[in-house]
């Protein structure tokens, strides 16, 4: 029977494709079976009736009559639907017709169950959305090219201290380093810090930086009006130079050609506008940059740091080999120059390493927490498609039994699988798009300005493509969870008895590892989470040194022409400071030559006098502050006094030195009476009057390190910091304090005004562990959601299942409180698995992102004790529905039932 049938079949399709005899003819069947479906359809009927004629005509042939040999040869064809269908699946232009048909079959099953669909595409949105969000930043930061010609052949130069490893060069060394150097076909240096512009209304603070003569040929970049800086411009006797910035030049300058030529006054000098940069040109680490002005040469201080250098390795030189190299040159100079250079050396990391380098390891873990959370949502839907199949067994076993091959089930659920992904993943796309903007919008401006690969941020073809991906993953597992759940012996089961008992056992067995791994899951990105707040938290509650609240700042910086002798700077700020100690509400108030709470630059070395060379470098941050500073930070005096405000140029030289100064060289002893002499000074004795708690002079996640203070009016400059404690409102107090501020002297460049609180709320380190605790505390609740749904649904599916199971032991005299027992033993077992294991995962998983954790150690008990707690007592929280709905239930209404 099986051979006649298989012959048959093919007796049907050859008559069919034996028309098919080229491609034209090809295309032309494809067209005719899409648009003229009943004639195929006529011409299939004739050719079955015609093999079952032929099959009739052979039995007349050898004797059988014609009745007998009528069935016979129908019995010997077969199920005529099931040999039609099978000529249909191999019919020329038929794919195009069942896609057609099962889409719209699939749009209906999706319709007819709105419940299902939605969850499952919201499921799937979110995770789609968060990986695509994120991936986009990872993208913009991680994979996408620097805008420079051959960007991973360049690096950036500093000299490392006592006090870190990335600190500035001196000019001098710069020389030497250019000079001696083997290993770059250039070496440039570039200044960070702005400029002061002189326009009519006075000085106004201005983005910027300044370059050395080759830089933009280093990296690669040509202006696009204009020209570049030329060999030699930076030495002292050329005109001072300038390019702007595209935005600079569209904004300021309206795109004007005209701009070549105008001059600018920065900082006091003239420059003149020689060229414009592109519109994609950016530097980070010179971030936000509107003017880049030329770096002039003459600068002999070897002991003056205020550069970086930026360097292009030549062809075949490996990073290491040129690191090696620029350290024996540091060597060298330190063995030179001891005075300036004793424990100064060379370090050296990739540009790409110094633009996204602190945020690297956070992408890193927010990038695989969206992963982890997307895998949660892909599980669960795996769970509800899962349930659904059960509901469709029977309907499979029928069109099964109808003639439907396994094939064109199995092209039924791809069908349906890469639709509910094409949907999941068109809306992800969409949010992910708006998801993109809103975490770009919460990116401080400053910080914006230094991370300018964030610009433009969206869908580029990277992006597309991962988006892609994900929905090609997702597409195959929805098709392949009911294909590889249905196998021919389940069509059979369920045709005959619709398998319940099998199916109930099948789907426990595959629904309950699915619902470990979610809660597995979900106690990684639970305890990722909870470490990444519990870091944030110790980091905002750190001692650093003061009272921040109700303290409001503001930089001032006044025309050196105007105030460029030492006691017009004094006169000045005692002024400021009349006036603004005299506001309403102000109790205090205070300037220091630089903030706290910063990058934790100026520093300087020190000898103590009277003591033997120990020949060690004593480098320590050092501020200039007036008398009323302490007083306004609300600092701790631990020893000796605060200073006088009477203590200028003509009193003898007084310093007050921080803790942390004190516990690191002067170990039992007694700073107070001491004397330090700094290079900077002359080497002029100073005398340690007080000694202060430390307040922290670099960022919120630096250790303490020695600083030391000096009087402002003993080293004034024309720039400087005020900052005023205040009992109203911190943030009302700023117009007042900058209106009063601008009445002594409206010429004077008056900017940043902010608040204490603020800056630390907007400080780097602090955004980046918020953000990176914000986010992942969101996929977090979101996983514990999804897999606790996930549970609820396997125990409510396995309540259902065993219903008359329940029913009998319940006619049987079992208590209520036994069912509760089983149902949530089954449950609990489930949650002591999941958190087991997640446990083991989220101690591996913290172990990896211990260098973002501060104050709190990879193995945190408490986290670890708390989540796991949490996510136990939520899931049994879950499983207590279904299991009251089965304690519950009346026994005879569920006997019935079955």
């Amino acid at each position: 029977m099986g051979k006649g049938r298989h012959g048959n079949d093919e007796c049907a399709e050859s008559n069919l494709r034996g028309r098919i005899v080229n491609p034209i003819s090809r295309i032309r069947s494809v067209l005719r079976n899409l648009f003229r479906k009943q004639r195929v359809e006529k011409l299939l009927d004739d050719e079955v009736r015609a093999c079952v004629e032929m099959i009739a005509d052979e039995r007349i042939a050898a004797g059988i009559p014609p009745s007998e040999a009528r069935r016979s040869a129908v019995a010997e064809f077969g199920p005529i639907e099931q040999v039609k269908q099978a000529v249909r699946d191999r019919r020329t232009g038929l794919g195009v017709e069942l896609f057609w048909q099962d889409a719209r079959f699939g749009l209906r099953q999706l319709w007819r169950n709105p419940g299902f669909a939605a969850t499952a595409i919201l499921i799937l949105a979110l995770g789609i959305a968060s990986s695509v969000a994120i991936f986009a930043f990872v993208d913009a930061a991680l994979i996408k090219p620097l805008p420079y010609k051959d960007p991973n052949r360049l690096a950036i130069l500093f000299e490392s201290i006592p006090l870190g490893p990335r600190f500035h060069l001196s000019y001098p060394d710069y020389l030497d380093w250019k000079r001696d150097n083997k290993v770059f076909s250039s070496l440039e240096v570039y200044n960070p810090y702005g400029f002061m512009m002189k326009t009519a209304d006075g000085l106004r603070n201005t983005d910027g930086a300044r370059v050395s003569a080759g830089f933009f040929r280093t990296l690669g970049v040509k202006p696009v009006l204009g020209r570049d800086f030329y060999d030699g411009e930076d030495r002292p006797e050329t005109p001072r130079t300038a390019l702007l910035s595209y935005s600079a030049w569209q904004k300021r300058y309206g795109k004007s050609s005209n701009v070549i030529g105008q001059a600018l006054v920065l900082d006091g000098d003239t420059y003149t506008v020689i060229g414009v940069l592109p519109r994609d040109f950016s530097f980070a680490p010179a971030e936000p940059a509107d003017i880049w002005a030329i770096q002039k040469a003459g600068d002999t201080c070897r002991g003056c740091h205020g550069l970086f250098g930026v360097a292009r390795l030549k062809d075949g030189v490996t990073f290491s080999a040129a690191l090696a190299d620029i350290t024996t040159i540091a060597q060298n100079l330190a063995r030179q120059y001891p005075d300036s250079n004793r424990d100064q050396a060379a370090f050296m990391l990739p540009l790409a390493e110094v633009v996204v380098g602190d945020i690297r390891p956070i992408l890193l873990v927010v990038l695989g927490g969206a992963g982890l959370l997307l895998m949660i949502a892909s599980l669960n839907i795996a769970s509800l498609l899962l349930v659904r199949s059960e509901s469709r067994r029977r309907e499979m076993a029928v069109r099964g039994a109808l003639g439907a091959s396994p094939r064109r089930l199995v092209a039924q659920f791809i069908t349906e699988g890469t639709m509910l992904a094409a949907i999941g993943c068109t809306v992800g796309v969409a949010l992910a798009r708006q998801g993109m903007q809103m975490l770009a919008l919460l990116v401080p401006k400053d910080m914006m300005a230094g991370m300018p690969f964030l610009q433009g941020l969206g869908l580029n073809p990277r992006v597309t493509a991962f988006a892609c991906v994900l929905a090609i993953f997702a597409a195959a597992l929805f098709a392949l969870t009911p294909i590889l759940r249905f196998r021919s012996t389940d069509i059979r089961d369920g045709l005959a008895e619709g398998g319940r008992a099998v199916a109930g056992v099948m789907w426990r067995r595959i629904g309950t590892n699915l619902v470990v791994i979610e809660l597995a899951t979900a106690m990684i990105l639970l305890v990722g989470a909870g470490l990444l707040g519990k870091s944030l938290y110790r980091l905002l509650h750190t001692d650093i040194g003061m009272q921040p609240d109700h303290i409001a700042t503001v930089h001032v910086f006044a025309q050196q022409e105007k105030y460029g002798k030492a006691e017009q700077q004094v006169a000045l700020v005692r002024e400021i400071l009349r006036r603004v100690e005299s506001l309403p509400g102000v109790r205090s108030a205070g300037v220091t030559s630089k903030m706290p709470i910063e990058d934790g630059d100026w520093t300087t070395s020190f000898i103590i006098v009277g003591q033997p060379d120990d020949g060690k470098n004593k480098e320590v941050a050092i501020r200039s502050v007036s008398a009323g500073y302490m007083a306004t930070l609300k600092t701790s005096l631990l020893g000796g006094r605060y200073f006088n405000d009477d203590e200028d140029s003509s009193k003898p030289g007084v310093v007050i030195v921080n803790q942390a100064l004190a516990k690191q060289y002067f170990a039992g002893q007694d700073p107070i009476g001491k004397q330090l002499a700094f290079g900077w000074n002359d080497k002029k004795p100073m005398l340690v009057v007080g000694v202060i708690n430390d307040i922290q002079e670099g960022q919120l996640d630096a250790k303490p390190r020695g600083a030391l203070y000096v009087p402002f009016y003993q080293n004034p400059n024309n720039g400087f910091v005020v900052l005023a404690r205040t009992a109203q409102d911190d943030r009302s107090t700023l117009s007042a304090l900058t209106s009063t501020i601008a009445s002594v002297d409206g010429s004077m460049a008056i900017f940043d005004p902010i608040i204490m609180n603020e800056k630390i709320h907007d400080a780097p380190v602090t955004y980046l562990h918020r953000s990176s605790s914000w986010l992942m505390g969101g996929f977090a609740g979101l996983a514990l959601l999804l897999s606790v749904v996930g549970l609820y649904g396997v125990i409510s599916y396995s309540v259902s299942q065993r219903t008359r199971e329940i029913g009998v032991r319940m006619a049987l005299g079992a208590q209520r409180s036994s069912v509760y027992r089983l149902i949530l033993f089954e449950a609990g077992r489930l949650i002591a698995v999941g958190v087991m294991v997640g446990l083991i995962g989220a101690i591996g998983a913290a172990s990896l992102m211990r260098k973002l954790l501060f104050g709190v150690p990879a193995w945190d008990a408490m986290t670890l004790s708390a989540v796991a707690g949490l996510l136990a007592c939520v899931a049994l929280l879950a499983t207590f529905l279904p299991a009251h709905r089965a304690a519950s239930a009346n026994p005879i209404d569920a006997l019935r039932a079955e």
